[in-house]
């Protein structure tokens, strides 16, 4: 079964199981962002705005939602624009792209610091050398 075999070297290559432990590891990070955005960031700032909380902050599309009603309750009374959890949307989307940002540049000088200690790791060429290699490069131009 050809296809069996060929989906078997696809699932096993290395940049497949990478790819899964980066959205496993990036999952947990948006649970982890998404606590800190709900539980540690929003409620200081709800407070500083006069006791405000974000994740109740809507707009009802119909008369039968109830003014005041949290947003759980109003959601099921009918349509509603729910533009706080929208605002706490953004404010997590932003910390992880920060953070990816951190991470990624972190790599990238890493990368290059460790090329330049490649480059500077190649010794140079001894004098005695260079001149046997000219030597060499002449004999054999002449013979």
């Amino acid at each position: 079964m050809p296809i069996i075999r060929e989906f078997r070297e696809f699932a096993m290559r290395g940049n497949v199981l990478d790819m899964a432990v980066g959205i496993i590891i990036g999952g947990a990070f948006g649970t982890v962002v998404k606590s800190m955005v709900d539980d540690m960031l929003m409620p200081p700032i709800g407070l500083a705005m006069k006791g405000v909380d974000f994740k109740n902050l809507y707009v009802p599309l119909t008369d039968k939602v109830q003014e005041g009603a949290p947003l759980d309750v109003a959601r099921g009374q009918g349509a509603v624009i729910a533009y706080g959890s929208f605002i706490n949307a953004m404010i997590s989307f932003v910390i992880v792209a920060f953070a990816l940002f951190i991470i990624i540049k972190a790599m990238n000088t890493a990368k290059k610091r460790f090329e330049r200690e490649q480059a500077a790791g190649v010794a140079p060429v001894p004098p005695d050398v260079v001149l046997l290699t000219e030597i060499r490069d002449l004999l054999k131009r002449q013979g």
